[in-house]
């Protein structure tokens, strides 16, 4: 059980504070939405959330198989909805590895992105696709 703290600072800006750590983070509303965009938003932090998670549970993976992923480089592409209320409507994500590795290890990573605790948790109407490419 994790406990995360929140306060209400105005002008559409929160500061939360996760317990375990004591670490802070600030979001604002969007420009889109009244805001002025100085920080993440609250979807911003599912999209950058989900993307984050993908990629520890691929590090875990490949430590466990002694593989070298230092440096993957990951990109979330966030698109959102107005139908009927707004929202999250798809996530495009991409991953990029390091071209060393080979065939099987390539697909096993990308088998363990599909297991993310967060893509577990996000709702069905969010379309949510993960891409891979190998590059050094």
């Amino acid at each position: 059980m994790v406990t995360i703290q929140a306060v209400y600072e105005g002008d559409l800006h929160c500061e939360a504070t996760h317990g375990p750590s004591g670490t802070k983070l600030s979001t604002d509303a969007p420009k889109d939405n009244q805001g002025r965009g100085e920080s993440f938003s609250p979807t911003d932090l599912l999209a950058t959330g989900l993307l984050t998670c993908v990629m520890t549970i691929m590090g875990i993976a490949a430590g466990k198989k002694d593989l070298d992923v230092v440096g993957m480089k990951g990109k979330v592409v966030k698109h959102m909805v107005a139908d009927p209320s707004r929202r999250i409507g798809a996530l495009d994500l991409e991953i990029s590895l390091p071209a060393t590795l080979d065939i099987s290890s390539r697909k096993m990573l990308e088998e363990i992105a599909a297991t993310c605790p967060v893509c577990h948790s996000i709702s069905p109407k969010i379309d949510v696709k993960v891409s891979f490419s190998y590059a050094d």
